[in-house]
């Protein structure tokens, strides 16, 4: 009410003084904009497209929750992204990331679930890795009281990710086994934890040979993937696996559907056999798809196989199935809370050592999660450059101009 009368006062004295008052909305209008930092990719390609820019902070639409960002999680979605191996992805330059944490600093109308303070996370198509948010409520989510931001950025898209490829459409059950690609990554090492809260479930998992010490409690087998890991496999299971979880694709999608058992199930989840170097190369795409084996319905019917696709950013943003995922995350929240689950953090880094986080990636160096953190501040001497927006969009321009 003072701020008001103060207000008052001032456009009183100025009619008075012969000076006509600015409506409310101008004077709105020129009060300066907070800024933000954000990671931008000013256009499709490599690591060098990445830019730390200063943006004006959003503010909260009809149906959205504003989020103060702690945490951001980086995951090889972001990669493919960041290349432009995603259908229809928006133009650039675009702020990039799909999940992050952090405290609800405001709630636009018609939101009822959510109040300034919450700690939340959050998933957004595109938009996450900035120190401020606006996402629709339907995607955020009540963060656990023990768990923290980096756990928080964490666990969504890994999560979610692992529960529904083993349970929903994997259908596991005691005594079952079960081969997934890449199991020292984030989806890898989640599935790796749910696999243990099932009686007797066999896991063979595959990974990078630099990994295999540190993650060879995780699982029952585990196998260098360079090598023949399907021979290997038949070694130790002569009539193969009940469920294979494929995130890699080409030539892997036919192996493990050869390795399934009568009544086996395989579902790809991801194609980061299409990811060979730091920029896209029409080549692995093209043989990455080349190398699959048309399957015949009439050949999965004779071998009494099935097999399924997975994709939770088409699932949640693109076919609306947000109950389904709050119903899942939930589950997952207990299961955190009863200290069954818990994230896996490879590593947190500065907003601005984002370059190296995903360098680290693309060599498949992770254990777990990478996780940016925009508190953070860079030890390091060779950080993206930091820019303003009008900078961004014109460096935007002159990449789509190559591009075209």
């Amino acid at each position: 009410m003072a701020e008001a009368a103060a207000t008052t006062k001032t456009e009183d004295s100025a009619t008075a003084a012969g000076e006509k008052a600015a409506p409310a909305e101008e004077l709105a209008d020129n009060v300066p904009a907070k800024e933000m930092r954000s990671i931008v990719l000013t256009g499709f390609g490599g690591i060098r497209c990445m830019r730390i820019v200063k943006k004006p902070e959003p503010s909260p639409k009809d149906g959205e929750v504003l989020i103060r960002v702690k945490a951001c999680g980086l995951s090889f979605l972001d990669l493919m992204a960041r290349q432009g191996c995603i259908d229809n992805a928006p133009r650039t330059p675009l702020v990039i990331g799909f999940q992050c944490a952090g405290d609800v600093e405001a709630v636009g109308d018609n939101v009822t679930d959510f109040n300034i303070g919450d700690r939340v996370i959050a998933l957004t198509d595109y938009h996450a890795w900035a120190e401020v948010v606006s996402v629709p409520a339907q995607t955020v989510y009540h963060m656990p009281t023990g768990m923290n931001y980096h756990e928080g950025a964490a666990f969504p898209l890994n999560w979610l990710s692992a529960y529904i490829l083993l349970f929903d459409q994997g259908g596991l059950r005691p005594g079952q086994s079960v081969l997934v690609h890449s199991v020292g990554g984030g989806v890898g090492q989640a599935i790796a934890q749910l696999c243990k809260t099932v009686d007797d479930v066999t896991l063979y998992g595959t990974a990078s040979h630099n990994k295999h010490e540190q993650i060879k409690n995780d699982v029952t087998y585990l196998y260098d993937h360079v090598v023949d890991y399907a021979q290997e496999i038949r070694k130790a299971s002569p009539d193969g696996v009940d469920l294979v979880l494929d995130s890699l694709c080409g030539e892997d999608a036919n192996k493990g559907i050869g390795l399934l058992k009568p009544m086996g199930r395989y579902v790809l989840y991801g194609s980061s056999n299409i990811v060979t170097g730091e920029t896209k190369s029409i080549f692995s795409v093209a043989k990455a798809w080349w190398q699959i084996d048309k399957i015949s319905p009439i050949k999965l019917y004779d071998e009494n196989k099935s097999i399924s696709g997975f994709n939770l950013r088409q699932l949640l943003f693109h076919q609306g199935k947000h109950a389904y995922v709050r119903d899942v995350m939930n589950i997952l929240f207990k299961m955190y809370n009863q200290g069954k689950i818990k994230p896996v953090i490879d590593s947190v880094v500065a907003f601005e050592d984002i370059g190296e986080a995903m360098q680290k990636m693309h060599d498949r160096k992770n254990v777990g999660s990478i996780v940016l953190d925009p508190t953070m501040t860079s030890s390091k001497n060779a950080a993206p450059e930091t820019v303003n927006q009008n900078e961004a969009e014109h460096k935007a321009d002159d990449t789509n101009a190559e591009t075209k």
